[in-house]
């Protein structure tokens, strides 16, 4: 294993503090202790989004002042330590707000790059409250899943190297409608033993702990996709926008356990540069 101080003091932080800012989403989860608003580009917007992101916030400002943050509901803080936090303190609002358990706390720490290169998260944790399990990574050295208080074991990818034999996930199906991609799915679904909307964020879980072979979103932000992109990595799959480039910001996401990933993006790439990220 590689070991780096700077990396493993943020990684020790992004893995509490995904867990407690879950927690704190429990408060609400399954009650009618919450309204539920619109942000300005339609998707929900909870209370409970509100105070996770606070909280994650404040960990990483008391602890990293330095650090930059990207936050889904509060924006941009500027640092100059060369990392930068990335959050998303409800990935799967809709789930949240319908009482499904399947939705996650989501943290990445990116580290600058050389302009030009791709980004790339060095740090990934994702916490699941309603279930109590999470998966955590960073580079070099593996992916680590657990479930409630239980030792952390090694999270490795299907070993399918068939895409009949795959099992196809994604989040919404009307959303590759939104990208004039609907064709895509079609041939994606047809070419795969079976598909579920097991998606968002547990959709790139089920990837990276060996459940699913294929999760695939037209549509997401750099928050949707920074944590998962190192866990995805670690576990030994694969991560790219649908052109086959190792991205997280491209707007889009294909996440598979590597062996079947060229057939999926041979489909992909067959709209691939005709969207603009968000």
């Amino acid at each position: 294993m590689k070991s780096n101080p700077e990396t493993d003091l943020r990684l020790a932080l992004a893995n509490t503090i995904a867990k407690s800012a879950g927690k704190l989403t429990l408060n609400y989860f399954q009650t009618d202790r919450f309204d539920v608003m619109k942000k300005g580009d339609g998707s929900p917007l909870t209370i409970a989004d509100q105070e996770s992101e606070k909280h994650l916030r404040a960990a990483i400002q008391e602890t990293f002042p330095r650090d930059a943050i990207i936050g889904e509901e509060f924006g941009e803080t500027d640092g100059d330590s060369g990392y930068c936090w990335i959050l998303d303190p409800i990935d799967g609002t809709k789930s949240f707000i319908s009482g499904v358990p399947l939705y996650g706390t989501m943290v990445a720490v990116e580290k600058t790059v050389e302009p030009g290169l791709p980004r790339r998260s060095v740090i990934g944790s994702v916490y699941f409250p309603g279930l109590d399990i999470g998966i955590y990574a960073s580079r070099g050295n593996g992916a680590w899943s657990f479930k409630a208080n239980e030792t952390p074991i090694e999270a490795r990818v299907s070993k399918k190297t068939e895409t009949s034999d795959s099992v196809l996930v994604t989040s919404a199906v009307e959303a590759f409608a939104e990208r004039g991609a609907e064709g895509i799915y079609d041939t994606l679904a047809k070419s795969v033993y079976f598909c579920r909307t097991w998606g968002d964020v547990y959709g790139y879980y089920l990837v990276a702990t060996g459940r699913v072979e294929i999760m695939i979103d037209p549509l997401l932000n750099i928050w949707d996709a920074a944590a998962v992109q190192p866990i995805i990595e670690e576990a030994g799959g694969e991560f790219t926008d649908w052109a086959g480039e190792n991205r997280m910001d491209a707007g889009e996401a294909i996440a598979t356990n590597g062996r079947i990933h060229s057939s999926v993006i041979e489909i992909t790439r067959k709209v691939a540069g005709l969207f603009s990220a968000p």
